[in-house]
Order: structure tokens, then C-alpha cells, then sequence
């Protein structure tokens, strides 16, 4: 795949971190970041920074990320829960001539209370 801007940067990034970290020295730096200038494709730059570790910030952002995806995921899921369970209740009080009790409030509520707690709460990693 050819390599974007966006990628670009951040593999400078990751080298300005290697040299920061004292991983790497200036001479190769200036060396590696030419090469990225001068990169075509992501693979190109995957190999520039392969034998560098992820800097401890990146990863603990990354796992962040992935964490904020699956909690927002997590309220899709919630939201179609809710438009099955309305459904339900709508049919259930067109069949029966009066709307019935909101019933789906009890089992919405509760499931959001756990979303929500999940966010305030930190996990064991944090």
C-alpha cells in the first residue's frame, strides 16, 4: 500500500522517540529519516522502524483506542437492543387497544448503568 503523509510522520515520530530514548544515535537517525522521505510504500517504512520497540506512550494510546472503540460498540449495541425491545412494546400495546407499561426501561437502564460504569470505573491496568 503507498504510504500517506500521515504515515510518514508518524515514523519520524517513532525515530524522534528511539532517539530520544537513546536507542538510536543522531547520524542514524538523519539516515533513517531520509529513507522515510523517501519511502513509496508502508512497507518501506515498516522496515525502517521494524527493529525498534513501540515507545510505552504509543502502546498505552493504542490500547486506549481500542478500548474507547469497544465501548462505543458496546452503545450500538444498546441502541438496537432498545429499538427490538420499543418494537416489542409498541406491538404489545397496538395488539392490546392501550399503551402498556414502558417495560423496556428496566433492562435499558440497567445495561446503560453498566456502560456508564464501565467509564467512570478505571480497569485494573490504568
Amino acid at each position: 500500500m503507498r504510504a500517506a503523509d500521515r504515515d510518514r510522520e508518524a515514523a519520524v515520530v517513532r525515530l524522534a522517540a528511539a532517539l530520544g530514548e537513546g536507542r538510536i544515535d543522531f547520524a542514524e537517525f538523519d539516515r533513517r529519516s531520509g529513507a522515510v522521505a523517501a519511502a513509496g510504500t508502508v512497507g518501506d517504512l515498516a522496515l525502517l522502524t521494524a527493529d525498534l520497540p513501540v515507545p510505552a506512550e504509543a502502546a498505552v494510546a493504542e490500547r486506549r483506542r481500542r478500548e474507547l472503540k469497544e465501548w462505543l460498540a458496546e452503545w450500538r449495541h444498546w441502541l438496537g437492543g432498545a429499538v427490538i425491545m420499543t418494537g416489542i412494546w409498541a406491538v404489545q400495546s397496538i395488539r392490546d387497544g392501550a399503551l402498556a407499561d414502558y417495560w423496556p426501561a428496566v433492562p435499558l437502564g440497567i445495561w446503560a448503568a453498566v456502560l456508564i460504569a464501565v467509564a467512570i470505573w478505571p480497569s485494573e491496568d490504568d
